[in-house]
């Protein structure tokens, strides 16, 4: 499929990259069993259907009297007399007729009770209570299967299992369910200026942020790292790295060596091992994204500024990691805010610009905008996209991309 930024002048624009990549990404992992407990952070690999109903019988909703309505006046206070006490956890049985059962929340509905009336409303004595007039069918009475009915869907196949998807699939009688095994990414980070934290700086090296950064970001996602190390800035050595990733991974993740400089070699060896798809995208920061397959494994090729490179893992590589461990991948989450700024010179291209929210309502640019800058992102909410070749105006509309939304965190 011939694209532009590929073989054409030009830069492709954002959504044609990501419909592009997305069409190709496919989830080729095998599944395995999983006990719940281990859950969190899986993709499942079938749809989850209740093993029960969800309450398993109609409960109370408060801490009461249940009550016949057939035992009631309709116009009048009633009073009558306490009978069985009701805790949760014990079998009901049946409510005797003339009488209330004295019940807490959770508790099973006696047979023939049709409302429960709540403590605060009624008046006690020894042996007695009177309810008051006005009770109403199922009044305070959770019915069964309210929550989930016995055989419905809990979860379709595609979906993560988060800390609340977790405890549904528990009160659902889940104990285990069939996920995906984790993709294998491998990441290489390419540069020679770059060095491990811990080691002593050079003149001319920088600490290598970006490897700690996006692998973190795997492991939220419940990937599994493979860790390639730093690649030297020369043709044989990022070539050996790719051929070595394509053995031992799912999918390649590279940072750095993607933009036209002599010692950029990463688009040159996609090309020669394999193909490229994709090079040059129309956003700001994060122009020189490529994306690829090396021997048949796809490849996608993040800039080396640590800013451009977080920002196009969430647009473009991250839905297609996703797709590939067989999650089900959500329209990215955006809203509209108000900008709490200006902006009077337009850019070429789509800006993704750094913010954060203000207590009224408006977004505010959120420290250093550079594509090489990374701190300011810990004082960012979210990015909002400016169009290119437009300027802003103060109070303007524009569309926010909340940042925990967009890093699935």
């Amino acid at each position: 499929m011939s694209l532009r930024g590929c073989d054409q002048p030009g830069l492709m624009p954002l959504e044609e990259a990501r419909a592009h990549l997305l069409a190709q990404a496919v989830c080729q992992v095998g599944t395995e069993r999983c006990p719940i407990d281990k859950a969190v952070g899986r993709v499942l690999a079938r749809d989850v259907h209740s093993l029960v109903d969800v309450p398993p019988a109609d409960n109370s909703a408060m801490d009461g009297y249940a009550v016949r309505l057939s035992d009631l006046a309709a116009d009048r206070d009633t009073w009558l007399p306490v009978g069985p006490r009701i805790p949760a956890g014990v079998e009901a049985g049946a409510l005797p007729a003339g009488t209330a059962a004295r019940i807490f929340t959770g508790a099973e509905i006696p047979e023939g009770a049709d409302a429960v009336v709540m403590q605060e409303k009624v008046t006690t004595s020894e042996g007695g209570v009177l309810i008051p007039a006005g009770v109403s069918a199922q009044q305070n009475i959770r019915p069964r299967g309210q929550d989930i009915a016995r055989g419905s869907l809990v979860l379709p196949a595609g979906s993560r299992v988060s800390a609340v998807a977790l405890g549904v699939l528990a009160s659902a009688g889940l104990a285990e369910v069939e996920v995906f095994r984790p993709l294998r990414v491998a990441v290489l980070s390419t540069g020679d200026e770059l060095v491990e934290p811990g080691r002593p700086l050079a003149r001319g090296q920088i600490y290598n942020s970006n490897r700690y950064l996006v692998e973190a970001l795997l492991h939220s996602m419940g990937m599994q790292v493979v860790t390639s190390g730093i690649v030297a800035d020369t043709q044989s050595a990022t070539e050996s790295a790719l051929c070595q990733a394509a053995e031992n991974a799912d999918v390649i993740l590279t940072t750095g060596g993607v933009s036209v400089g002599e010692e950029d070699h990463v688009k040159a060896v996609i090309e020669r091992l394999g193909r490229l798809d994709i090079w040059k995208i129309n956003i700001k920061p994060g122009k020189p994204f490529a994306a690829g397959f090396v021997n048949d494994v796809p490849l996608y090729a993040l800039p080396g500024n640590p800013g451009s490179a977080l920002i196009t893992f969430a647009l473009l590589a991250q839905p297609c990691l996703l797709k590939a461990q067989g999650m089900r991948v959500p329209t990215p989450f955006c809203l509209p805010v108000k900008a709490g700024f200006s902006r009077t010179k337009a850019q070429g291209r789509d800006e993704f610009l750094r913010v954060a929210c203000s207590t009224d309502g408006f977004v505010k640019p959120s420290g250093n905008q550079s594509s090489g800058t990374l701190s300011s992102l810990l004082q960012t909410d979210g990015l909002v996209r400016i169009p290119g070749g437009e300027i802003v105006q103060e109070g303007q509309q524009l569309m926010f991309y909340p940042l925990s939304a967009l890093l699935q965190q």
